[in-house]
């Protein structure tokens, strides 16, 4: 199976020369490989081996409702080191059992042991340790390259670097991935391009390569890759593993043969067995003991998943005894036997792993960080809230002209009151253009969380005192338009009155997205749930019904934990409270008050309708304060509970 040096050598200078290709410059390679190694030695993190032992994933078939085995009795172990590769046609349990390794949620019934030198750790003592590269690419979009590899640096449990010894790893990454001359540019949103997808893959890792993990699971860590870049990226992952003694697995599909024998050790699956695992060089020898030599001149990872692959077979049953061949034969293998015997050394002989324990100001720290990241995205992308911003300044120009310049003859009481429901419930409304960026922040909070990098309150926290200051431009904007255009009090203090209850209905709204976002974490059904969420808010808020005749479920259930009918009360108490209007000349006036001999009314007519009295505001804001401070929390438990 193996390939003769010259022959190898040759590929990948044919590789290189490829007009698709990147070429990866390793002037900095040094560097960064003494900047990990001594970070390993200054942190104490030994971790010698990384074992698996019969893990086994059963869930239930949809179809028949009969078990159905993912992973069956499946035992590997990789040492500090070595690059592990997992291999199987799509469907065999690779990912499945790299998130089994990695600690991560899977679904069904579970079984065996994961072992950190023979000892079974708790899931955050594994998360410190370990980093995982997933299949698809979770970043920014609106930050640069460059930037990525920072952000992931500085919120690195383990991070003991000085600034400058962090940008030198930095400058050393990007050059050995290739990214250098994509290095200030941004990863790519939906409304501005960015890098490439392979070099969003590079990126991918390389981010998860500065936080200095000691265990490291790559899901297609070459997915859209040419041939070069991706032997360029598995060697220097390779090195990296050598030089500061990483445990490596990675699922691949399909490698080079240049870039599969980069790797030391092979897990090959077929219907969540295992077919072998050893050594990468000895798996020539060990096919061509069970009759399956593989053949010259062809690529040894190609030949093991056709052989091993029964989706496209045309006879089952001849395709199920030739995989029922090989899966004997590794049974009879000693290889098994070397395998199983080297678990059972971990297990007899284990060591201990020291975890550097977190300061105390690491959650500042971390909260800082996300502030500073969160602040660069809120300003780069659009969709965050410039779109927003443009949504509500375009409603308060329409408002404004639609009621323009109301009087102060009781014919304008209806329409001042229709405006004040306007402004508050479709602001309000509007708070969906959020769910995008939410959802994306969110899942670079699963991903990084999954990682050991933070937890959910310091998430949640961070993405509240970040909206802060847009909600309330946005509700400055928005006032300063529709407000004076609408001729509403006239005064200082009623203008700021109005922007403070504008300003809580922002908040409240946006805590509404999060919450129903961190359960519901997909566009479309967020979207369709929020929206209902604000019908229902709308219909027993207390103007198209007032209160006093709502019906009594409606009132008791949902009225008195509805935000906007705070906001309502707020603001048409705000209005009527110190106004009075003309009843025309005929003084017949619509309203009841004690200035009908003066053929005026009195605001405060109004607000009986509504069964509103003056006074309350105090009541009313720290109802609305507990109502952002619920769905805060409601979002955060959905985020912590959900792990």
């Amino acid at each position: 199976m193996s390939t003769q040096p010259g022959l190898r050598a040759a590929s990948v200078e044919k590789d290189s020369r490829s007009s698709n290709s990147v070429v990866f410059p390793s002037n900095h390679d040094v560097d960064i490989e003494q900047g990990a190694a001594d970070d390993a030695q200054l942190m104490n993190n030994i971790v010698q081996s990384l074992a698996w032992k019969r893990v086994t994933v059963t869930v239930k078939d949809r179809k028949t409702k009969l078990p159905k085995t993912i992973l069956d009795c499946v035992d590997g172990i990789v040492e500090a080191g070595e690059v592990c590769a997992l291999m199987g046609p799509s469907g065999c349990g690779k990912t499945t059992l790299l998130n089994m390794l990695s600690g991560r949620e899977v679904p069904g019934e579970v079984g065996g042991e994961i072992l950190l030198n023979g000892k079974s750790v708790s899931t955050t003592t594994f998360r410190r340790l370990s980093s995982y590269v997933e299949q698809e690419d979770v970043l920014v979009g609106s930050l640069t390259v460059r930037e990525t590899l920072s952000f992931a640096a500085r919120l690195a449990h383990t991070n003991k670097l000085t600034k400058r010894d962090r940008m030198r790893r930095i400058e050393g990454l990007l050059d050995s991935f290739g990214l250098r001359g994509q290095s200030d540019h941004i990863i790519g949103t939906p409304i501005k391009k960015g890098i490439s997808g392979g070099q969003k893959r590079r990126t991918s890792v390389a981010s998860q390569l500065i936080t200095g993990p000691k265990i490291m699971f790559l899901d297609e860590p070459t997915s859209g890759l040419d041939s070069a870049a991706s032997y360029e990226v598995i060697s220097f992952i390779k090195t990296m593993a050598k030089r500061c003694n990483l445990i490596i697995v990675a699922s691949i599909h399909q490698p080079s043969t240049t870039t599969f024998e980069l790797f030391d050790k092979l897990l090959l699956l077929s219907g969540g067995q295992t077919q072998y695992f050893g050594p990468v060089d000895h798996v020539g020898a060990h096919f061509e003991s069970i009759g399956h030599p593989i053949p010259l001149r062809i690529n040894p990872a190609e030949f093991l998943l056709d052989i091993i692959n029964t989706d496209f077979a045309i006879d089952d049953q001849t395709s199920r005894d030739k995989l029922q061949q090989i899966r004997d034969g590794w049974i009879r293998s000693p290889l098994l036997t070397q395998t199983e015997g080297a678990i059972e050394q971990c297990i007899q002989h284990p060591k201990e792993i020291m975890v550097p324990a977190l300061s105390s100001s690491n959650f500042f720290q971390i909260l800082i960080t996300l502030l500073h990241r969160s602040f660069i995205k809120s300003y780069r992308d659009f969709i965050a809230y410039g779109v927003r911003i443009a949504m509500y300044t375009g409603l308060a120009i329409m408002m404004g002209t639609v009621w323009l310049r109301l009087g102060t003859d009781q014919k304008y009481i209806v329409p001042f009151t229709n405006a004040i429901f306007f402004g508050s419930a479709f602001m309000s409304f509007m708070a969906v253009a959020y769910i995008p960026s939410f959802l994306e922040d969110r899942s670079t909070f699963i991903k990084e969380r999954a990682n050991g990098l933070y937890g959910s309150a310091v998430f949640m926290l961070s993405n509240f005192l970040i909206g802060l200051p847009y909600l309330f431009l946005i509700a400055i904007i928005f006032s300063c338009i529709a407000y004076w255009l609408g001729n509403f009090r006239p005064t200082g203090t009623a203008f700021m009155t109005w922007i403070m209850w504008l300003y809580l209905d922002l908040l409240a709204a946006e805590s509404l997205v999060v919450f129903i976002s961190s359960i519901f974490p997909i566009f479309v059904v967020s979207l369709a749930l929020t929206a209902f969420a604000n019908g229902l808010w709308m219909c027993v808020a207390g103007f198209l019904v007032t209160p006093e005749i709502l019906n009594v479920f409606w009132k008791y259930v949902f009225h008195y934990i509805d935000y906007q009918s705070y906001v309502f009360q707020g603001m048409i108490v705000n209005e009527f409270e110190q106004r009075t209007f003309t009843c025309g000349a005929d003084c017949n006036c619509m309203y009841q008050t004690d200035l009908a001999s003066e053929c005026r009314i009195s605001g405060q007519g109004v607000l009986n309708v509504y069964g509103y009295h003056a006074g309350n505001t105090g009541k009313w804001v720290g109802i609305l304060l507990g109502i952002i401070l619920g769905y805060r929390i409601l979002g955060w438990a959905s985020l912590a509970v959900r792990k």
